[in-house]
């Protein structure tokens, strides 16, 4: 995010803007070695910035409770 001058609010708003999640990645995760769901999501800010951004869902007591953040940067694609 720094490196691409990306404040958390201009994430936010891509995420929030996206039409879709793009794909699902399988990984694992490197501290606890189980399998894990990783999302890449794909969205524009209010003022046209695309944005990449990859994170997972956790899950407390069955229910899907926040996004976590693992990367974000504009996206030379969209």
């Amino acid at each position: 995010m720094a490196r691409d001058a990306l404040t958390p609010e201009l994430v936010y708003e891509a995420i929030l803007n996206a039409p879709a999640i793009f794909k699902v990645l399988r990984s694992r995760n490197p501290k606890s070695g189980t399998s894990e769901r990783l999302y890449v999501i794909k969205g524009l800010t209010f003022d046209g910035v695309a944005v990449y951004t990859k994170g997972k869902v956790l899950k407390k007591e069955g229910v899907d409770i926040f996004y976590v953040l693992i990367s974000s940067k504009k996206s030379t694609d969209i």
